[in-house]
This record gives C-alpha cells, structure tokens and sequence, in this order.
C-alpha cells in the first residue's frame, strides 16, 4: 500500500553568534529538507531517490557510451539479478533490493576503496540513511544476513557486467575482483540518459510497492 503523504519539514533555524550551528540538510526538489545527520523517514520522498540516483554515475564516470551507467539502471539491474537467483523472493525483499544503494542519492557512489579508507563514520551515516529509507516504505531498518548476502551476490554479478561490458576490465581481472557470474541469464547493458533511467527506476519501484502486502 503507498506510504501516505506527509507535510514538508521544516529545519531548524541555526543558533546566531559563537555557537551557531552549521546546516546539515539539503532541500530536495520535492521541497522536503532532509538531515543529513538525523534522517527522518518523514523526509525521504521516491522521486527525489529516483531524480538523484539517475544523475549520479557509476564507476565515477569511466565508462563508455554517450551517458554514464547511472546508480538508478545499477539498482533496477540488481533487483532483476536477485529475482533471478531467487525465484519467488517475497516482493519486500526484492524492494529492498532496488533500494540498496538508495542512500546514494544524497551521498553520492563512491567508489569500494574510497569507502574503505573512510572508515567506519561513512559507513554510520549510510547505515542511518539506509534505515530510514526502509522505514519510510515499511520494510524492515535492518535486514537478516542472508538477505543481504543475496543483494550483495547480485551486487556483485551486476559489477562484473558492469566491468566488463562499460568500464574497460577484462573479462579475468573482473572475475578476480567480483566473481564470475554464475546463475543468470546473459544481460547485456546500455546506459541510459538520465531521464529515462529515473522513469525506469520508478517504474520498477511503482510496481514492487503494488505487489506489498497491506
């Protein structure tokens, strides 16, 4: 059932003089501010996830093609890998797919190592972010092991089509690095411009969400 609407927040006016606080939240298009170091499930809009996600480039941009392969088209093709691996996955499960990098439309797609090297604050934030994006569809804030082990697999095959096909890996240095594909039926990918990739992930996001349990 879709999440009902809910009014705009307003933020909270910084204290003036020595102690004023800096601004930690960002307006949305949608008009929404969410904070960036309190994110409430109130904030969290789908079209402002699919808008942003569908402007921000994988593989920081190195790929080929006109367009950059968009974190939106990675999302919706992580979701369809997990039907694969998983046939009849309950539906909450494959939305929580199509959401796992949602966080990225406020923090950006950084890439493995960079996140690596900031430690374990970065991944704090991403966490809190995550937990209220799930929140706010009625999915669960944290996610049993095996189901993240699941998305994580497919997050995985989706990077070795990725590498090979758009970022210029070779099919032996992807496999070291991601894993060989095992499992599913050959896609071949081809990035998309950004509007179309918005509409498709929202597309995918409209129908998952129909298909929830009331």
């Amino acid at each position: 059932m879709p999440p009902a609407a809910v009014p705009p927040s307003k933020p909270t006016a910084p204290k003036k003089g020595k102690q004023a606080i800096p601004r930690a939240w960002q307006r949305m298009l949608s008009g929404r501010r969410l904070d960036l170091l309190d994110p409430s499930p109130f904030d969290i809009e789908i079209e402002d996830i699919a808008h942003g996600l569908a402007r921000v480039a994988r593989w920081n941009g190195q790929t080929v093609g006109e367009h950059p392969f968009s974190v939106a088209e990675h999302s919706v093709l992580v979701e369809k890998i997990c039907g694969q691996l998983k046939p009849g996955w309950p539906v909450k499960w494959r939305l929580v797919a199509l959401l796992h990098d949602a966080p990225e439309y406020v923090i950006g797609d950084m890439i493995s190592p960079f996140k690596t090297a900031l430690g374990v604050d970065y991944k704090d934030f991403e966490h809190r972010l995550e937990a209220a994006i799930h929140l706010r569809y009625g999915l669960p804030p944290a996610l049993p092991k095996t189901i993240e082990q699941t998305i994580k697999r497919a997050d995985h095959i989706s990077a070795f089509l990725e590498a090979t096909q758009l970022a210029g890996f070779s099919d032996k240095e992807a496999a070291e690095i991601f894993g060989r594909p095992r499992g599913i039926f050959p896609v071949t990918l081809a990035p998309l411009p950004p509007v179309p990739a918005q509409q498709a992930f929202l597309a995918r996001f409209d129908t998952l969400l129909k298909q929830l349990p009331a």
